[in-house]
Parts: C-alpha cells; structure tokens; sequence
C-alpha cells in the first residue's frame, strides 16, 4: 500500500530559497576553519599523551595492590566480575555473579517509509514526486504514526506497557582492586539470556504472556504477529577477562594526567599487552584524525555549495544549462575547498608540525594555481578563437 503526493514550486521562490541558504552555507563555511584547525591540534596532543605514557606504564598484578604504585600509571589483566545478584522483579528474572542485564522490549508497528524523486521543468519550476509506503516491523522506539502522512489507516499504540532499561550491580572488581564507573560503563560485550519459563513472572502479568523464540511474547499468535504486540527478551554481561591502563588510586582507578595534561584511560577486552593497547590507541587516534578532516572538508564543500547554489538556481530557466553550471560550480567549489582546508591544516602545523605544514601549504598552492590556469587557458582558448575568425 503506497500514496504518492506530487507538489511543485516556482522558480522564483527556489530562487528566495537559495539566497536564504547563503546565511547557512556562510555559517557551515565559517565552522569548518576552526574544526581543521582544532583538529590538527588535538591529533598532536593525543600523540604526544601517548607517548609520554607508553614510556613511563608499570606492569602490575591485579591480585594485589602495592602502595608503591600510588599515583602511578599502571596496566593490569584480570578478570571483571562481580558476586552481586541481578534482579527485574516484574519478569522474575535472577542471575547471580553478573555485571549487567538488560531488558529489550519492542514492539510490533507501522513504519512509513518515503521516497521522494525531484524533476526540473523548463522555466525553472521543480515538480516533486513523493511516495509514502507502509511496513510492519519490530522496534524498540514508539513510532508516531500521528505524523504519517496516511496516520488514519496505520495507528499505531502511542506507549508501550513496559519499557527497555538496564541493570547493574555496584561493585566490579578486577582482583583486588574495583573498577570505577568509567570503566564499567565501556564494559558492554552482551550476551542473550534465554527465556524458558513464565513461573516467576509477576501475577498480573503472567497470564498475558508466553515463550517464544528465548523471549516473553505478549499478543494472540507470535507466528502472525499483530500492531501493538511485544517481545521481551534480555540480556546479560558475564565475568569477562580485560586489560586497562590507569591510574593508580587506592584500590581503584582513574584517569592518569601527564605533563602535558593529557588524559590517559585505556580499556580493552581479553589479555592485552601495555604496548599492543598503546599502539591500538595511536591507530586510533590517526583514524579519528582523517575522519575529522574528511568531516571538516565536506562541511565546508557544502556550505561553498549552499553559497554559490544560488548561480544554479538563476540558470534553472533552462535545466540542461543548470546541469552544466551545476557541475562546474561543484568541481571548482571542490577545488576551493580542499585548497582551503590544506591550507588550513597546513597553518595549523606550522604550530604542531612545521615541516609537514609547509608541504601541505605547497600543495594547496598547487590546487589554487590549477584554478587560475585554468581560468587563464579558457580566456587565451576564447582570444585565440576571435583572432582567427577576424582574419
């Protein structure tokens, strides 16, 4: 079952639209220079925190604390457990010497899915064909079908008679020490708990519900399942074997600052070496690194873009000629934006990294050049092409 709504708009309020759009490609423009730059900075001073760390870390045991190692950047291995039972009283589900558990409850419900399909008429009006299209499916979030564009015939429940959420016990301990709640709360590697057993299940509840699939069901027929059904299942975290490196306190944990006020908190599951978590750390941070580049790059793209729409937009009165604006206004708007964002990495390793800042600066000098010779061949192309025509 689908609908198909068609609208158009004139090529005069495109027209106001884009100019509007200026303000927001200015502003993305703006933001973009100070993320680079930002970022450049914050690559160099992990790296650095990093390697003041990796050469002072002390290896020690977990099953005994040494005051000698107070304050001390530490690594250890051992085994994350916890002698605490878990309790959800109203499903009646007990596990003992746990971490967490957690409760998953979805629901059964209309979703509404669009597709929309632009088409530019000739004198700049744009006729827009969206279709909206209907699915039952699981999911753990309310759907409001109030704001589908056909809600009347997919109603969905607006709340769900129980909600998700997680348990956890007070105390972790790694051998002799405790692990404190930075640490816990990245230990995640969940496990499904199977259901068997409605038994224990709270009364007013109990007869509502049955098995299936390792997890309460609640409606008619789980094979045919219907709007507004449930599935309750759970899951649970099990003594698990992780490596950390911290700081030293008491018989705990907490981030170690250097001496260049980095912070220093690492965690990773099973038996990991002091080095290998370090080297996994710095690949880390050259990823996050690129991914930030690429971030601050297409921001400032797309707010050259929005800035320089409006050229399109003028030129729509004639969509093939809009094409071809279109895509030289993207080449050279690319261009633009990866010169600039060279340039301003390359600034900002004049401050962290004055080699590579002038290498990058030569570059992004390249990219600039190109535009302007470019620009210079097109003009010599067109004297040349008049010259000859005269003769």
């Amino acid at each position: 079952m689908s609908y198909t709504e068609i609208t158009t708009e004139s090529w005069w309020s495109r027209i106001k639209s884009s100019f509007g759009n200026i303000i927001l490609g200015l502003i993305l423009f703006l933001v973009a220079f100070p993320l680079l730059f930002w970022n450049e900075g914050r690559a160099v001073y992990r790296a650095q925190t990093l390697e003041e760390g990796i050469s002072i870390v002390t290896p020690i045991e977990a099953d005994q604390i040494n005051k000698k190692n107070e304050g001390k950047l530490v690594h250890l291995t051992g085994k994350a457990e916890s002698n605490e039972t878990l309790v959800d009283i109203r499903f009646g589900i007990i596990q003992n010497n746990i971490i967490k558990l957690r409760r998953l409850v979805q629901m059964y419900q209309w979703q509404e899915h669009k597709y929309s399909e632009t088409i530019e008429k000739l004198g700049g009006s744009i006729e827009t064909v969206t279709t909206y299209s209907y699915s039952k499916n699981w999911d753990s979030k309310i759907l409001n079908s109030n704001n589908f564009k056909q809600s009347e015939e997919h109603q969905n429940p607006s709340a769900m008679l129980f909600n998700s959420g997680t348990f956890q016990v007070k105390h972790v301990t790694i051998g002799a020490f405790t692990l404190p709640p930075s640490l816990v709360s990245r230990i995640n590697n969940y496990q499904k708990l199977p259901v068997t057993s409605t038994t224990l299940v709270a009364k007013e509840i109990r007869d509502k519900l049955q098995v299936y699939d390792n997890a309460y069901y609640m409606g008619e027929n789980p094979a045919q399942p219907q709007i507004g059904d449930l599935k309750i299942s759970f899951e649970i975290i099990k003594p698990s074997m992780i490596s950390i490196i911290a700081k030293q306190v008491n018989s705990t944990f907490e981030a170690y600052t250097t001496q260049i006020g980095g912070k220093i908190e690492l965690f990773e599951y099973g038996n990991v070496s002091a080095e290998n978590m370090f080297q996994h750390e710095q690949k880390f941070n050259i990823l996050l690194t690129w991914i930030l580049r690429a971030v601050g790059f297409l921001i400032m793209f797309i707010g050259l873009n929005l800035i320089f729409g409006v050229l399109r937009t003028l030129a729509a009165i004639i969509p093939f000629i809009a094409d071809i604006v279109a895509f030289i206004g993207g080449l050279i708007t690319f261009i633009i934006a990866m010169a600039l964002s060279l340039i301003t990495i390359a600034i900002a390793w004049f401050v962290y990294r004055p080699l590579l800042g002038i290498l990058l600066l030569i570059i992004a000098s390249g990219l600039l050049y190109f535009l302007k010779f470019a620009r210079t061949g097109k003009t010599e192309t067109i004297t040349i092409t008049e010259t000859v025509e005269q003769l």
